[in-house]
């Protein structure tokens, strides 16, 4: 190897490691960018639908206003009984305190543990404990507020997105010759395609579980089934360990309420529909939209809840499937060069054809 090749080779290498750690730097902006990019996708279609009979700014309040609602719904739905539960726990709160303390085991407990002392040195600590949960209220304070600034980022970037995001997609056709345009043009596609089937047939999914919760609360008597099928299709939104969490909280609200005979019927419930969804639904609402490998999903939801927590796995999925569109476009045309100017090879995902990704 010549010295002028090792030098480029060199400089190749430092690039490389600089765009890596700038963007490593940079990283929650590019994840914003991100998500706002999803979002700006998934609610393209009901902007475009409303953009027909009325300016487009107009339909993108709508279509926001329609979003705070919804949000704001499912938090009526919620809210109220767990406020009503907590209250109901209160009020009889003291009856429990004094089953606890006529209780002849509890009293053999406290005479060999020592409880009632070691309760009262606690108390005595109180206030220098109440010091140091001050700061970490202060810490749960900015995160809050740091959650709320990045909320109100993305849907500035989205709403811009949604408005211009046509034209910036015409501008970076227009700096492009005809044969990369049309390449460019046709992964967009795949990746709008991908994006839209996630977002429909996780929404879908998402209902299916919580109807069905419903269904089986409603047939358990379980209290509050309405509110907890609705947190229920909320956390299945979240890839891999969503509709676990929602299960494991009906359980308990089922051995709770009804007693271990509901809980065990919901249990074996939850398992026979995680399975039917794992093997049955999500193969056939995702279709070709979405084929990513188990591995690729896992390291994406990874990454994405490690760089913007919850959203962060929520976008993780469609996120990995438009990489792999790119990715794989990249390694077809670098395979074979002229495949770009062929129009149609009948395969969907590659070069010249607009369809899905496989």
């Amino acid at each position: 190897m010549s010295s002028r090749s090792a030098a480029r080779v060199i400089l190749i290498g430092v690039a490389i490691a600089a765009s890596i750690y700038f963007l490593f730097r940079i990283r929650e902006v590019v994840g914003l960018v991100f998500v706002s990019v999803f979002l700006a996708i998934a609610l393209g279609p009901a902007v475009d639908a409303l953009d027909r009979r009325m300016p487009r700014g107009f339909a993108i309040a709508i279509v926001y206003v329609g979003l705070l609602i919804a949000i704001f719904g499912i938090g009526l739905l919620l809210v109220p009984p767990v406020v009503d539960g907590v209250e109901e726990v209160a009020s009889d709160a003291p009856g429990y305190i004094t089953d606890l303390r006529a209780s002849d085991t509890l009293r053999e407990y406290d005479d060999k543990y020592r409880i009632t002392a070691e309760l009262q040195k606690q108390a005595e600590t109180l206030p220098e404990k109440l010091g140091s949960a001050a700061g970490a209220l202060q810490d749960v304070t900015v995160g809050v507020f740091t959650a709320l600034v990045h909320l109100v980022t993305v849907l500035v970037m989205t709403a811009f997105l949604l408005a211009d995001g046509k034209r910036i997609v015409r501008w970076i056709e227009e700096q492009l010759n005809p044969l990369r345009a049309k390449r460019f043009r046709r992964v967009g596609d795949d990746i709008y395609k991908a994006v839209g089937g996630y977002v429909i047939g996780n929404f879908a999914i998402s209902f299916i579980a919580g109807l069905l919760t419903y269904i089986v609360l409603r047939i358990l008597d379980v209290p509050f089934a309405v509110p907890l099928a609705v947190l229920v299709a909320f956390l299945d939104l979240i890839p891999l360990v969503g509709a676990t969490i929602g299960g494991v909280i009906v359980a308990l609200v089922c051995l709770a309420a009804g007693g271990v005979t509901p809980a065990i019927i919901y249990t074996v419930f939850l398992i026979v529909y995680q399975q039917a969804e794992s093997h049955l639904l999500q193969p056939f609402i995702y279709g070709k939209t979405v084929a990513l490998h188990p591995l690729i999903v896992i390291i994406a939801i990874l990454i994405g809840a490690s760089l913007l927590g919850v959203l962060g796995a929520l976008v993780a999925i469609p996120v990995a499937a438009a990489v792999q569109i790119v990715v794989r476009d990249w390694w077809h045309y670098r395979e074979r060069p002229s495949a770009i100017e062929t129009p149609d090879h009948g395969q969907p995902g590659v070069p010249g054809e607009l369809g899905p990704a496989t």
